[in-house]
């Protein structure tokens, strides 16, 4: 799959359309924060709610500009905004932003990952489970073991919907490899 075609894809929902595009610029994104945080578990996160900004709002995305820069664009303004949020956050505790917007952007249909995952032995899988971080290690609990919805992992882990779709979605690829190399 092309990108343009995997973008006009993605505009219409499809969920391989994303899985496509989240593959193939991850590791940029990703890069491109671990440069501007120094750290794993910012960068990590910055990069999830990056793809979960730019898949609720591919619609926007224009082909006249490079997707890879307009996602890098995303998640530099994302950085910004965290930044901009802890100053005002020690400045005062007591404000709330507007974190608790639900968009639905994946359809639920079984990926092949899932298909994966659902075949394998229990014990093994738990035990390739327990080589994800923790964070990915919840998300793949919550979803496959207490069988919870996209909005109710997201109510507990109080974070957007779109966050807790992006981390399943990467959590989803991170054990289908380790489930593959072996």
């Amino acid at each position: 799959m092309e990108i343009k075609e995997a973008i006009e894809k993605a505009k219409d929902n499809d969920q391989i359309a994303f899985n496509f595009l989240l593959d193939k610029f991850w590791n940029d994104v990703y890069g491109f924060q671990i440069k501007r945080t120094k750290n794993e578990n910012d960068a990590e996160d910055i990069t999830i709610q990056t793809f979960s900004k730019a898949f609720d709002k591919i619609h926007t995305y224009k082909d006249k500009y490079v997707f890879k820069t307009w996602l890098i664009t995303i998640s530099k303004n994302i950085h910004i905004d965290l930044i901009r949020k802890q100053k005002s956050t020690i400045a005062n505790t007591s404000r709330h932003g507007d974190e608790n917007e639900f968009y639905d952007i994946i359809d639920e249909s079984p990926s092949p990952e899932d298909k994966l995952i659902t075949e394998q032995n229990l014990a093994k899988l738990l035990r390739d489970i327990k080589k994800l971080k923790p964070h990915y290690q919840d998300v793949i609990n919550l979803r496959y073991f207490q069988e919870l919805s996209y909005k109710e992992i997201s109510e507990q882990l109080e974070e957007p919907i779109n966050n807790v779709k992006v981390k399943l979605l990467r959590a989803k690829k991170l054990l289908a490899e380790i489930i593959t190399k072996k």
